[in-house]
């Protein structure tokens, strides 16, 4: 630079008012960092923009911004390294006039397709919640939405500046013993490496033991001033081989909490006796092993295998089982039904899911080893029939409970599995291999003689169909995200949206690649959110149906069934039923 231009320089920055100079100052160093990349502004509002689009839960609008701050910054990492990419091939030219107005084109492209979504993006939550019969709202507050994804975009793209600053203070340091380009490959791996090692090995692995230390606290201390039960018949009480302090704040509620037997002759107008309900904490002995033999004790205890059902029961990541899944086989039986819960963590689901997910596959074949060894040994015509029930992650667990070649001497006579986690790998098996003309997210396998996957309002439409000796029944709802998530959806349009699309799923939902993987995953933690019916909330008249067709109860009509459904649910709403299977 020569002395008139640096002097042309110095006064015009002198010329510049104090705020904007510091704005300028702020500017020319985010320019340095990467910040004001055309090529990440353009694919971060373009990531922005789809991340407002509608998926299978409806939004709040501050979890919206959340999720679309989250992807501006996913754009943003992307869009800056294919620029990055470009310039290192010589494809681009900075410098050139014409790369100035593709600069400012794409740039104003994102801003108004940004501006457009925002302003369409009510109408596309409205039509997710006119899928489940809610009400539809007023505004979906987009200036709001804006602003609050400000900070999680700031904060990532903070943070990715942080590890691009890594690596090249690393890659400059290998610089003077290696060639430029094996240099920065290798502040790339090293960088990734240590990172990996304090995230992975440290941070999350603090956080795991972290939350379980927390978590077992509170399952422990919450309701630990609740007296055991008086009746010797339930777990926990003073007969029982199950200490009360042993089990936590879910299992008091399971053991409690089921319909009495005067209860259940008032809902169904006959005769009935008490179901038993056996449930055994983690702390209620030292290994798996030990608590699953503990269960089958005081199933003895109870007289469990005198009743005319015996449900095998894996709860989810807390120890929750979910009270309409029994209740409604304990109606539906009046009574005569015997079941036990074994726990396998205090993590909630998903973090059970990722941290552990052999312990709850583990404690699973423990019980059913149990309790299959024994019920084994029983007169054929003397014993209870056995089926097999989980919910979410105690439905992954339960479905590896044991292999055909373990039951296919005496199989066992069936399984209720209700929103099996996407990671199932027996559900993944049986959907792949389905009727090609069924759906995916509905599939038909085989002559449907011994799987079956249902969703609610047509369940009973199957009673026309045989059975074999042994009924499983899947039972999953299109909205449910923990059932439809695809981590290949991160690149890959998933199966679920191709073809046929599902009832309830809006039809304005489509894929767009790495979007669509952070909407489903916020989906996943905003499964249990949903109306009842919808997403992962399964609804009492789905159980009440499911258990009918595996169990085939006795002493009902069309109308005392249509009684007892319309009890259960809040709508009141009938499905069409077979009359089929109602026996007096």
């Amino acid at each position: 630079m020569d002395m008139k231009t640096q002097a042309r320089t110095q006064q015009t920055r002198t010329d510049v008012p104090p705020g904007w100079a510091i704005v300028l100052a702020a500017a020319g160093r985010a320019r340095q960092l990467g910040w004001l990349s055309p090529g990440g502004l353009f694919l971060g509002l373009v990531f922005f923009a789809l991340s407002l689009t509608p998926s299978l839960i409806p939004r709040q609008y501050w979890l919206q911004g959340i999720l679309s701050g989250c992807a501006f910054a996913a754009g943003f990492a992307g869009g800056l390294f294919i620029e990055w990419l470009l310039d290192y091939l010589g494809l681009i030219e900075r410098k050139a006039r014409w790369a100035r107005w593709v600069r400012w084109a794409l740039l104003s492209v994102g801003i108004v397709l940004a501006i457009v979504f925002l302003w369409l993006s009510t109408d596309w939550q409205n039509s997710i919640r006119a899928g489940m019969g809610m009400a539809p709202v007023e505004n979906h507050q987009p200036v709001r939405i804006a602003l609050i994804a400000l900070l999680p975009a700031l904060i990532l793209v903070g943070l990715g500046t942080l590890i691009v600053r890594a690596v090249q203070t690393v890659a400059h340091w290998l610089g003077h013993i290696v060639p430029r380009r094996a240099a920065l490959v290798g502040g790339i791996f090293i960088v990734a490496l240590l990172s990996s090692l304090i995230v992975d090995g440290v941070l999350v692995r603090w956080i795991f033991y972290a939350a379980d230390r927390s978590y077992a606290d509170f399952d422990q201390l919450v309701g630990s001033q609740q007296p055991p039960p008086d009746d010797p018949l339930r777990s926990g009480s003073a007969a029982s081989l199950i200490d009360w302090d042993t089990i936590g704040r879910d299992a008091r509620s399971y053991v409690l909490s089921g319909p009495t037997r005067e209860e259940i002759e008032t809902m169904i107008g006959r005769s009935a006796v008490t179901p038993l309900r056996v449930y055994v904490g983690l702390r209620s002995a030292e290994t798996v092993e030990e608590r699953a033999r503990l269960a089958l004790a005081e199933m003895e205890r109870v007289g469990a295998f005198e009743r005319s059902i015996l449900v095998l029961i894996m709860p989810v990541g807390t120890g929750w089982v979910d009270p309409a899944a029994i209740d409604t086989l304990e109606f539906l039986h009046a009574g005569d039904v015997a079941s036990v819960a074994l726990q396998y963590s205090y993590l909630t689901s998903w973090l059970s899911l990722v941290s552990e997910p052999d312990v709850g596959v583990a404690a699973a074949q423990a019980l059913f080893n149990e309790v299959y060894d024994h019920w084994t040994r029983l007169p054929e015509d003397d014993r209870p029939r056995l089926y097999l029930h989980g919910l979410s992650l105690g439905a992954y667990s339960s479905q590896a409970s044991a292999t055909l070649y373990d039951v296919l001497g005496d199989p066992f006579d069936g399984a209720l599995w209700a929103g099996p986690p996407f990671a199932s790998d027996t559900w993944r098996n049986l959907t792949e291999n389905r009727d090609p003309d069924s759906p995916w997210w509905l599939p038909h396998f085989g002559d449907g003689s011994a799987v079956r996957f249902a969703s609610h309002g047509q369940i009973l439409t199957m009673a026309s169909v045989d059975w074999g000796p042994t009924r499983i029944l899947y039972l999953q709802y299109p909205t449910d995200p923990i059932v439809f998530f695809e981590p290949a959806m991160l690149y890959n349009r998933p199966p679920w949206l191709t073809g046929e699309r599902p009832p309830d799923v809006s039809p304005l939902l489509n894929w767009y690649p790495v979007v669509t993987f952070f909407q489903l995953l916020l989906d996943m933690a905003l499964a249990q959110t949903s109306p009842i019916g919808f997403g992962h909330v399964y609804a009492p008249t789905d159980y009440l149906d499911a258990w009918t067709i595996l169990t085939d109860p006795t002493g009902w009509t069309e109308e005392s069934f249509i009684a007892l459904r319309e009890t259960l649910t809040r709508h009141g709403q009938r499905t069409a039923i077979d009359p089929g299977w109602f026996r007096e």
